[in-house]
């Protein structure tokens, strides 16, 4: 099952909200129902985002309006988040067809689905290899995780988690232990699910637990994904991703980012200027919607973090793989810039 697609004159997707209780699919016909989808995490996840935005302007294109008015549509729907620079890539890539009329709107959109899929599987191949050659002592790794980067965050398999799956396919995964990334437990739902369904062997960590049993041994490897990589290396993802970074560096296990090569931002020099999604006090001080603390409780909501360059071991792209050295520097072929 494709986490989002286009069918039949709609875009499809999983609803992720309903998970892991219920595997409900939303068929959307309208605008402002994707965006809502989008800013409520119906779907989510940056590779998911982009094929959204493609998607979304192909729907736009479909639908009755002069050119200004699905400018102004596509706008709206560039701006619905505002950290993962995939959605704005899918809803511009797609926007270049867009004189072309609504027929070569919707093939261009296809072709960015089409090459997420392809992309999933090589940085799940090139990601395993990689593994393989970090942690070359064991037969079977242990990996840590977080947030969710399987097949719910794109169309098929996924990023980090993708690597993940196909180390399994592979014979070469003993355990996976993800965090359950508070505050929406993206973790526990999302990738505990995936992870059930690729009958996967893992145990579940609470975030703040994480740091500690790295520290003990228990991971070999660190794969996480990202929601945008600035030109230094510097990598927005999931809020409590720099923690795992930094006790990944303590314990000295490699700390491996695995995204498409949309999620790279060349126009974004570091991580300093990446705008970080604040979602309110509503999802901290309450957990499916029972108040767990006092009225009246404000709280600060950071959706993402952005861990510098330094504290990762390498970038997997569906391309290339890009090793940084402990100053953040370059030490393999190729550079993000490239």
């Amino acid at each position: 099952m494709r986490t989002i697609d286009w069918v039949d004159g709609a875009i499809e997707l999983i609803d992720q909200t309903e998970l892991p209780t219920q595997v409900s699919v939303r068929r959307i016909t309208e605008l402002d129902e994707l965006i809502s989808d989008i800013q409520r995490l119906a779907v989510r996840g940056a590779p998911a985002l982009g094929v959204a935005g493609a998607l979304g302007v192909a729907l736009i294109a479909h639908t009755d309006g002069d050119r200004a008015s699905r400018l102004a549509d596509a706008a709206r729907l560039r701006e619905a988040r505002p950290t993962a620079v995939n959605l704005s890539w899918g809803v511009d890539r797609v926007l270049t067809a867009l004189d072309d009329g609504p027929d070569a709107v919707l093939a261009e959109a296809l072709r960015v689905r089409d090459e997420d899929i392809a992309a999933c599987v090589s940085m799940g191949l090139s990601g395993a290899d990689l593994v393989r050659d970090l942690v070359p002592d064991r037969p079977r790794v242990r990996v840590a995780t977080i947030c969710n980067t399987g097949a719910l965050c794109a169309v098929e398999r996924g990023t980090a988690l993708g690597v993940v799956q196909t180390l399994l396919e592979q014979d070469s995964l003993e355990e996976v232990l993800p965090v359950e990334t508070r505050p929406l437990l993206q973790g526990a739902r999302l990738t505990a699910w995936e992870l059930k369904q690729m009958k996967a062997p893992f145990r579940l960590m609470v975030d703040s637990a994480a740091p500690y049993l790295l520290s003990r041994g228990l991971v070999d490897v660190v794969l996480v994904g990202a929601d945008r990589i600035a030109a230094n290396g510097d990598t927005a993802n999931k809020v409590g991703t720099f923690s795992l970074a930094l006790a990944a560096r303590q314990a000295g296990i490699p700390f491996v980012v695995v995204a498409p090569e949309s999620t790279i931002d060349i126009g974004t020099l570091s991580g300093a200027n990446i705008e970080i999604e604040d979602r309110g006090p509503g999802e901290v001080i309450q957990v499916a919607g029972t108040p767990t603390t006092p009225a009246g409780t404000d709280a600060i909501n950071p959706a993402f973090d952005v861990t510098p360059a330094e504290f990762i071991t390498a970038i997997v792209t569906e391309r290339r793989v890009v090793r940084l050295g402990n100053d953040g520097v370059v030490t393999g072929s190729g550079f993000l810039t490239a």
